[in-house]
């Protein structure tokens, strides 16, 4: 069963065995609509639930335009007790033409205008015995006239933390899994090792963190379905991170522990600007820089060639947890 963020009503998703229609046109305004309200809705939902359990600091927000249409409300915290920094961004914006990112597996898209949409968070929490975090949902169209719209969805979630705790990747991964399980069997896994591959930074040898989900190019089911497994991650974000900072955010941390957090920061900034297909859609198409440069971290340090001493828990993360495996 899956809850609509905006109602409260819970609805069961359609039979995973049924027909897929890949080609399902898209009404351009009472349908896009309905995503762009709920994408509204669900940042109020997280800004509020960050806000309450980091109590005496609130999200700065700024609104912004966009040069081809539509624009955006930037959310970010800053300077907290326990979120150092962090971001919640919701955006809609038009253009004349994709962006090389977004047509890259899709050349046959090269040309077309585009609408696209979503809410893109990160955490960055002060303290290194909790994660950081990292979610995104959101709707993509690509026009073209005398053709039917192609649209497709996409997003996840991921969690990179700096000392591992067995118990938090297991909840994190439980949560993802029943998120998905309403949609079929095979859902989770499949976008579980979509994530593993995805958040893995090549020059380096090594994953950002322990995963979570991660889809894209989404349209194989109608576009209800695959709206509302927008809605079950989306929802399950707060449900599948908070847990894992009230049980971390006032454990007693060193210097040295800070050390590591900021230098283990320095992967997440590699990631974001070499890798990441949101950062790079938003940089090629004009969008706003604050607002996409929101991810990054505030400190951060890189160390020439520094490994982590035998044993320790630093050297930990890198043996236990920064392996792909089965969380769940």
């Amino acid at each position: 069963m899956v809850t609509d963020a905006r109602t409260g009503k819970t609805t069961s998703p359609e039979n995973s065995s049924e027909s897929l229609d890949s080609h399902e046109p898209v009404d351009s305004h009472e349908q896009v609509d309905r995503v762009r309200q709920y994408l509204l809705s669900l940042q109020d939902a997280i800004c509020n639930a960050l806000e309450k359990e980091d109590s005496g600091t609130v999200f700065r927000e700024e609104t912004w335009d966009y040069h081809g249409g539509g624009g955006g409300r930037a959310r970010v915290i800053e300077g907290g007790s326990l979120f150092e920094k962090g971001g919640v961004n919701f955006s809609y914006v038009k253009g004349d033409k994709l962006p090389p990112s977004a047509t890259a597996k899709r050349p046959e898209l090269e040309g077309r205008s585009f609408q696209a949409m979503g809410v893109s968070l990160v955490i960055h929490p002060r303290n290194p015995f909790v994660p950081t975090s990292h979610a995104n949902v959101r709707l993509l169209i690509a026009e073209k006239e005398g053709a039917d719209p192609v649209w497709w969805f996409g997003g996840g979630y991921d969690l990179t933390p700096y000392y591992g705790f067995e118990e938090d990747c297991t909840h994190w991964h439980q949560v993802a899994r029943s998120a998905c399980e309403p949609f079929g069997e095979e859902v989770y896994p499949r976008y579980k090792k979509w994530c593993d591959d995805y958040f893995f930074l090549k020059h380096r040898n090594e994953p950002r963190g322990v995963g979570g989900l991660f889809y894209d190019d989404l349209n194989e089911w109608p576009f209800e379905r695959c709206f509302e497994f927008m809605r079950a991650v989306g929802n399950s974000y707060i449900e599948a991170y908070l847990p894992i900072v009230q049980k971390r955010k006032d454990t007693e941390y060193t210097e040295q522990n800070r050390y590591f957090q900021e230098y283990r920061r320095g992967r997440y900034v590699e990631f974001n600007l070499v890798y990441d297909r949101g950062t790079l859609f938003g940089l090629q198409s004009g969008g706003r820089t604050e607002s996409i440069l929101m991810s990054l971290p505030p400190v951060v340090r890189w160390d020439y060639n520094w490994h982590p001493e035998d044993g320790t828990e630093e050297a930990r993360l890198y043996n236990e947890f920064l392996k792909p495996r089965e969380w769940v």
